[in-house]
């Protein structure tokens, strides 16, 4: 179907392609960083109901280290902080990516002489 395209349109079309992979990537990036934030809060959490004095130990790789309770506080508000960063940075990636491609799904459709529904009526949630 590509082929029957101008050249013109054969490019958007690619780009719309590359932004869709760009976009899957983000999604993915976002929902791992999402999970780890989550996985981290819930271990702070637990940490708070831990006697400061109980003997403790962070991983380091494939090791297991002993930590003292502050320490173990501070690493984790340090990559909690981290994380919501991170997270908030990919939505807003995200968010940029999906306007990249309603405008290059706009600049086809226009090029394409307006025909709504076409090839790519069903890829505006990518």
């Amino acid at each position: 179907m590509q082929g029957n395209l101008p050249p013109e349109a054969q490019e958007k079309v690619e780009e719309l392609q590359d932004l869709q992979e760009t976009a899957q990537q983000v999604a993915a990036q976002k929902q791992e960083a999402e999970t780890t934030l989550t996985e981290s809060q819930t271990a702070l959490e637990e940490l708070e109901d831990i006697d400061e004095d109980t003997q403790m130990y962070q991983q380091l790789g494939e090791l297991l280290v002993e930590t003292d309770y502050e320490s173990a506080r501070a690493d984790l508000e340090e990559t909690i902080d981290s994380l919501e960063v991170r997270v908030e940075t990919l939505e807003k990636q995200e968010e940029r990516v999906q306007q990249q491609f309603e405008q290059l799904q706009q600049e086809l459709q226009q090029m394409l002489g307006g025909a709504g529904g076409g090839p790519l009526g069903g890829a505006g949630g990518a």
